[in-house]
């Protein structure tokens, strides 16, 4: 067993020390040891595409399937790339601008990361 704490994002237990900071070999990630955990917003919503990629705000996204839009007689069509989507709570998880058809709130199941 490691006398060194497990990584906080991957939790691998082959962590070592730095001088002040800890790194993990699986992932890469440093972290302070010392310093108070802080959680950011994304790290309490956890969103993946179709595919089961985690997505992350600023992304780019390209959509997988005919959506129809509320009020607009043509769907956004499959291939669309929307870029700089931000992860949101709710139904619709992303919240982006698509050209063409203005802001517009997207489900990830129906993205993949591009």
């Amino acid at each position: 067993m490691s006398e060194f704490p497990p990584c906080p994002k991957c939790n691998c237990e082959y962590s070592y020390s730095n001088g002040t900071i800890m790194i993990c070999p699986e992932c890469f990630f440093e972290w302070n040891p010392t310093e108070e955990k802080k959680e950011t917003t994304h790290e309490a919503i956890k969103i993946t595409d179709a595919n089961g990629n985690e997505l992350y705000d600023g992304d780019t996204v390209v959509i997988i399937k005919d959506l129809p839009v509320k009020g607009s007689s043509k769907p956004v069509k499959v291939g669309t790339k929307v870029k700089n989507i931000k992860l949101v709570d709710g139904d619709h998880n992303i919240s982006c601008k698509i050209e063409g058809f203005g802001a517009m709130g997207l489900k990830s199941e129906y993205v993949k990361k591009a």
